[in-house]
Parts: C-alpha cells; sequence; structure tokens
C-alpha cells in the first residue's frame, strides 16, 4: 500500500534528515500531536535514511502497554515495501543485520522474570549488539511516547547501542536544554484534516447542574452527543458510528456496573455487541473496534486508552477518573481528536470532539495544555446583510492528487535548460553548467579552510579565511550510500520517492537511461561524483522547478470542480486578549469581530488596518486557509499535483467585489521580502478566475521605501519600481 505524505509529514522527515547530520545534539526531540502519523513519519524516515548510509541498523523501543513495537512494525511493512523490520524474538534468533528497523518493547528487557539478557542457549542479546559493533554496525536510537516510564534501567538499555543519535518522540516531551526540537503544530494537522478542528468540553451544560447521579447525568451527555452525531454521518450516507469512550478511575468496579447498566438501559449491551470493554483481564468486543462502521457505541476503558490506541471514530470522551497528571491527560485527549476518514466534513459537529467530565481541575488543565500561550477564542456570527454573498468556488477533483514523475521529470529538464541557456548539444552543456559553477570531476571535493582570527564569532564569517579542497576518488562502493542519501533528500525537496527521483536524475544526467531532452550523459561513477559535488545546487533547481510558470503546464478544466461559496454564517475567532484596546471592526462582515485578531502576518494586519480606515471599502471578509467552507482556487505545481490557494480577502470596495492575497514586501532597497516560490503561479489561477467571473483584485505588498501598500493586478513580477505595482490608496480612493 502506498501512501501520498501531508507536506507537514514530508517537511517533518526533511529536518529528521538535516539534524541527523548534524554534530551540535545527540537528542532529537519530535513533538507531533496525536494523530499527526508520527509513526508514518519515522517509517519513512528510516527507510530514506537507511538508503544513503552503510552499516545502520535503527532499535525502536516503546513502552510497555499496548503492544505499540508490533503496532509500529505492522505500519513500517504496510508502508515501506521491502523494508527489513524485527521484532525481539527474531533479534534474538539472528542479531542485527545492515538496513534492519528493529521494534522492541524495553519493557521486555528490564523487567523481572525477562530471558531476553540472561544467558540461555541462544546467543544472548548483549552478545549479538557486540557482534554487529564488530561487523562495524551502528545503531540509532527511536524512543517511542519517551514521556512514558522512562528509568534508570530504560536509559540502561539505551546505553548498550552506544549511539550518537537518539530521536524522542511524544505529543507531550520533556525536551532538555541539550536536545534539539522538531515540532508538528496542532494548527498543521487540523488544515490537513487529520484532526478534528476543536476540543469542547462540557457542550451545553447550564450554569447550574441539579442531579441525583453525576455518572448517570454525563452518560446521557455523552449518548445524546453519539445519537446526533450518528444521525448527521447517515444524512451523508455515511456508515460511521461515532463512539463513545469512558474512562474509569482505577479499583472501580462498582462504578464500572453503574456503567454497565446505564448503557443496558438504554439497549447497549455486550451481548448486542453494541457495548465494548478493553479492562484488564477482560476484553470483550475489541476486535474490530477501530473499524468506523463498528457495532460498538461506547467503549469501557481505563488506563489503556492512554498508549497505542488508535480508533478514529471515537468522538466522545466521558471522564469518570480523577487524579492524573498532566501528560496522561493530554495522552488521553488525543485519541479522541483523529478523523475518520482523515478529512473534515464542512460541519462543526463533526468536525470537532466532545469532552463531558465533572473534574474541574481536568478541564482547567486540559485547557492549560492544549494553549499555554493560546489565543483567545469565541464564536462570532455573519451579519445578516452578508448571508445572500456567493462566488463560485474551486475544488480539487482528487483524481490527479497524486504527484506525476514524468510531469516533474519534464519540468526540471524544461527549467534548466532555460535558466542557464543549455541545449541538446551534451558537451556544450557541460561547459555552461561549469561556468554557473556546477562541479564536474572524476573525485568528491569537499572543503575546509585555514586561516587567522581573533574572535570565536568570526568563525562564520568564512570570507575571512582560506578555502582548501580535499580530493577524494570517486569510489562507487564507498560512496553509493552518500549519492543514495542526497537523490532521496533532492526527492523531499519536491515531495517525490528515492525511487522517482533515482530515475530523474538518470533521465537527465546519466548515459545509461534515454530520455529526448537529456541535459548531460554521464558515466556511473561521474554521476555519482556530479551529484554528491553539486547536491546544493541540485536541491534548489529541483524545488525552484516545481514553481516556475513553464509553456507547457496548463491546468484543464477536467481537474477542477466547481461549488458555490457563501461567507460560513459562524466562524471560531481567535484574538490576542493582552492587548489593552479590544476594538470591534466596523468594516467585518463577522459581529464582534476585534481589530486584535490572530494569527496575522505584518501585511496581513496592515491591509487589515488600511480597509478600515478606508471610506471606500464597504465590508471585507478574511478568508481561511484550509478547509471545505472556505473560498479556494486550484492551482497545480510542476509534477501534475493539485494544489489548493486561498486568497486572504474578499473585501467590496465602492460596490465592487475584490480578491485579494497579501504576500511578504519589499525591503528599503526594494528587495522582495515574499518566501513563496509559488506566488507567480497564485497570481495568475487568481488572475485568470477573475476575468471569468468579471471580478477585481491582485495581490497587495507593503513597500518599506515609500510606507504604502501596493497592488499589482495585471503582470506579476518582483520589481516594485515597475509599472505593474500601483499605490493601493490611488487605485481604491
Amino acid at each position: 500500500m502506498t501512501i501520498t505524505l501531508a507536506n507537514y509529514q514530508l517537511d517533518a522527515i526533511k529536518s529528521l534528515m538535516e539534524r541527523m547530520e548534524e554534530d551540535t545534539y545527540q537528542d532529537i526531540v519530535l513533538k507531533s500531536p496525536t494523530g499527526s502519523g508520527k509513526t508514518i513519519i519515522l517509517t519513512h524516515f528510516m527507510n530514506e535514511y537507511i538508503q544513503g548510509h552503510i552499516k545502520t541498523v535503527f532499535v525502536w523501543l516503546t513502552p510497555g502497554k499496548g503492544n505499540l513495537e508490533e503496532q509500529s512494525k505492522a505500519k513500517m511493512d504496510k508502508y515501506i515495501h521491502n523494508s527489513s523490520t524485527k521484532l525481539l524474538a527474531d533479534i534474538m534468533t539472528s542479531g542485527f543485520q545492515e538496513n534492519d528497523c528493529c521494534f522492541i518493547n524495553w519493557e521486555k528487557l528490564t523487567k523481572k522474570g525477562n530471558n531476553a539478557l540472561k544467558d540461555s542457549e541462544r546467543t544472548n542479546f548483549l552478545e549479538w549488539i557486540d557482534k554487529a559493533f564488530n561487523n562495524g554496525i551502528t545503531f540509532k536510537i527511536i524512543i517511542d511516547e519517551s514521556h512514558q516510564n522512562f528509568t534508570e534501567k530504560s536509559d540502561a538499555i539505551i546505553q548498550l547501542f552506544k549511539t550518537d543519535k537518539i530521536i524522542r518522540c511524544s505529543a507531550t516531551p520533556l525536551v532538555s536544554k541539550d536536545a534539539t526540537l522538531i515540532e508538528i503544530s496542532e494548527e498543521e494537522v487540523i488544515k490537513e484534516g487529520l484532526i478534528k478542528k476543536m476540543l469542547i468540553i462540557n457542550k451545553d451544560f447550564p450554569s447550574e447542574i441539579d442531579t441525583d447521579n453525576q455518572t448517570h447525568y454525563l452518560l446521557e451527555k455523552a449518548y445524546s452527543k453519539q445519537q446526533e452525531l450518528r444521525s448527521l454521518f447517515l444524512q451523508r450516507e455515511l456508515d460511521i458510528n461515532p463512539l463513545i469512550v469512558v474512562q474509569l478511575p482505577n479499583k472501580s468496579d462498582a462504578l464500572c456496573d453503574t456503567v454497565e447498566k446505564w448503557f443496558e438501559s438504554k439497549g447497549v449491551t455486550t451481548e448486542a455487541e453494541t457495548l465494548a470493554i478493553w479492562l484488564s483481564g477482560r476484553h470483550e468486543n475489541v476486535d474490530g473496534i477501530s473499524n468506523n462502521n463498528a457495532e460498538s457505541i461506547a467503549v469501557i476503558m481505563k488506563q489503556a486508552v492512554a498508549t497505542g490506541w488508535d480508533c478514529p471514530r471515537a468522538h466522545i470522551l466521558v471522564k469518570l477518573r480523577e487524579n492524573m497528571d498532566e501528560t496522561f491527560e493530554i495522552q488521553t485527549i488525543g485519541r479522541i481528536r483523529r478523523m475518520p476518514e482523515a478529512k473534515h466534513y464542512e460541519n462543526d459537529l463533526l468536525d470537532s470532539c466532545y469532552l463531558y467530565t465533572f473534574d474541574g481541575k481536568f478541564t482547567q488543565d486540559v485547557k492549560q495544555s492544549l494553549g499555554k500561550s493560546a489565543l483567545e477564542a469565541k464564536t462570532v456570527f455573519l451579519k445578516n446583510e452578508y448571508k445572500s454573498f456567493t462566488l463560485t468556488k474551486e475544488q480539487r477533483t482528487m483524481v490527479t492528487d497524486l504527484r506525476d514523475p514524468r510531469k516533474a521529470l519534464t519540468s526540471i529538464a524544461e527549467y534548466i535548460k532555460k535558466e542557464f541557456g543549455l541545449t541538446n548539444d551534451k558537451k556544450a552543456n557541460k561547459t555552461c553548467l561549469e561556468i554557473k559553477n556546477f562541479v564536474f570531476s572524476h573525485d568528491i571535493i569537499r572543503y575546509t579552510y585555514s586561516g587567522k582570527i581573533i574572535t570565536l564569532n568570526q568563525l562564520s564569517n568564512t570570507e575571512r579565511l582560506n578555502a582548501i579542497a580535499i580530493r577524494e576518488p570517486i569510489n562507487t562502493h564507498i560512496h553509493g550510500r552518500e549519492f543514495h542519501n542526497r537523490v532521496g533528500k533532492i526527492g523531499l525537496e519536491i515531495g517525490m520517492s528515492y525511487e522517482f527521483m533515482n530515475t530523474i536524475i538518470g533521465k537527465l544526467f546519466s548515459e545509461k537511461l534515454n530520455f529526448t531532452n537529456k541535459i548531460l550523459a554521464l558515466s556511473p561513477r561521474e554521476l555519482y561524483a556530479f551529484v554528491i559535488n553539486n547536491f546544493e545546487l541540485l536541491r534548489q533547481i529541483c524545488r525552484t522547478a516545481m514553481a516556475v510558470q513553464l509553456s507547457q503546464m496548463v491546468i484543464s478544466s477536467d481537474m477542477i470542480s466547481t461549488k458555490q461559496f457563501t461567507i460560513p454564517h459562524e466562524l471560531l475567532f481567535t484574538y490576542n486578549a493582552k492587548i489593552k484596546v479590544q476594538a470591534i471592526s466596523r468594516k467585518s462582515v463577522y459581529g464582534g469581530y476585534l481589530i486584535s485578531a490572530e494569527p496575522r502576518s505584518s501585511s496581513e494586519k496592515k491591509f487589515e488596518k488600511f480597509c478600515e480606515d478606508c471610506s471606500a471599502v464597504d465590508w471585507i471578509y478574511k478568508n481561511g486557509d484550509k478547509g471545505d467552507e472556505f473560498f479556494s482556487l486550484v492551482y497545480t505545481d510542476n509534477s501534475n499535483r493539485q494544489k489548493l490557494f486561498y486568497p486572504d480577502y474578499i473585501v467590496s470596495v465602492k460596490g465592487e467585489t475584490w480578491i485579494i492575497e497579501t504576500k511578504g514586501g519589499f525591503d528599503k532597497t526594494g528587495t522582495s521580502e515574499d518566501i513563496d516560490i509559488f506566488s507567480p503561479k497564485k497570481f495568475d489561477v487568481l488572475k485568470e478566475y477573475l476575468n471569468k467571473h468579471g471580478l477585481k483584485g491582485g495581490f497587495v505588498r507593503y513597500d518599506k521605501q515609500s510606507e504604502e501598500l501596493c497592488i499589482c493586478t495585471n503582470n506579476y513580477n518582483d520589481d516594485i519600481y515597475s509599472d505593474d505595482w500601483k499605490i493601493l490608496r490611488d487605485i481604491w480612493e
């Protein structure tokens, strides 16, 4: 089974690869929200890493509960074809081999009664490690759920492997000052639709509750919500059965009986297979519980919900236990945050998860932990006069969402030839590329420096030093791993797998593979040296080639579906409550919309302030940047992967509708500060849309020289001095 990785997952893999090459830190911490596909990220990362590193073995350590090591191994076997994965039993039989990815429950090594570290008829674990060292194997360690049960014994296990890199991963890690952090934000995962948009605590509870039985009260609320969600799914012809997770305190047999009897009064029983039990020594109706259409309406659990439990249809948590630490609480909430089909449904009820509890400290801790530096939030509602406003929005057909390696190849070839003035004359191409600082050599060339410095901070300025080239004759065996590593990293830049990227490199530069627009015809040894010596140049070229405007890249109409867009009638609005003046926007389409709205870029803040003060502006709508409910346009990168563009604003100016995208500005020298390499493509699709629908709009950027907002409506370029950029104030007023 193949899987298309989300952009944040590709970015995380790229960051992991880069940090593994650094000597600064031994510990790398991957902070990844539950539901973000952490295992998918790490298994793809391991596969990429071992492609380019000889004699490497990964050891993936998990805590004891939930058979996490087996789940993680199964996922790697599923998504990474021909991977060499092992469990502890496999290691005890055959030891460690190059490219192994070994999944070990460390409690099987540290708990009393385990035999893995004891002498036996088989070679014991310590001897297998020594044999690996003798064979030149180096170990890299991954610690899964690193916040749990990490003890002196666990650390002693890690020390056996004498590793120089440890990746610790958790949704709630402890990050020491000696570690480097890679963090995936909840916002990124929410944007991709993988986890629910928000957690709603004690939905529709009155200010005062009078009840004879708190447990019954909470269960009634949860059951009612489950029925409501189930009905909404069925209305959409989706056979998804939302699950209630009832979490009990330890040593609570009497409470368990109470919960079971209450559900029985609703006809929800273990006999009918609509109630599941997942307790120590008692598992009923748990097989297949993660299936979206499973029969069970509720599951009764204790601590088992905390680790290794993956059930995307879980929507509702009833928390009946007390006195858990903060870290455990957040992990628990994560178990109801996944989306059943890894996408949002454009419905706040279905795109939310729900917590019901009378534990006041628990709700307080959750709020604090889910947003320690969080913004304040409130729901604002659309003013009546804007409810009839409509536009036609574009959406992906999803048919051609996958990257097309053939178009990527064509695009890279065309871009390189255009950028460097190349032809089909491969000998002349080599000369041109040499002039453009490409290195051609049969040797691997690395650089160091010599010279004198006075202070240590001068080390960062290599212009003070003399560059020294170190030449190393190419050896396809020795440098083969480095070549594969470099090809894999170039692929990561454009979201292309190693196999596809290797073919692209070969068709462009190798004498072995045929391609009409071949640029060079290098022998295998020359190709290895070319890719290794010019790695940074090639990586940047491929990345840029996916974004530039090329003549053959025309998006076809069958790749776009259209749908009517109306401004969402309500919005969960976030703002900075620390600002002393909380002024309400007069021009916003939403009532109660504050000028202190966050998060906002500098350009967005300047534009919103301009609109608020501009007499020509009738109203302004701030568009979302992800989600089916917002206004979107479709464009493609040069590998034919469909992407959605969400213009920042819809504005009414003197009765005319304008669609505006804000970008990074121009500094005082006129240099562009826009970091979005896809800006030209986005501009072109916006211009085409505006022309098609008889609307106005453009890109707005702030010019620091004139201290004015400027707008480009016709031809996009990065030259602020060109006639394409006009002062926005002059256009609108």
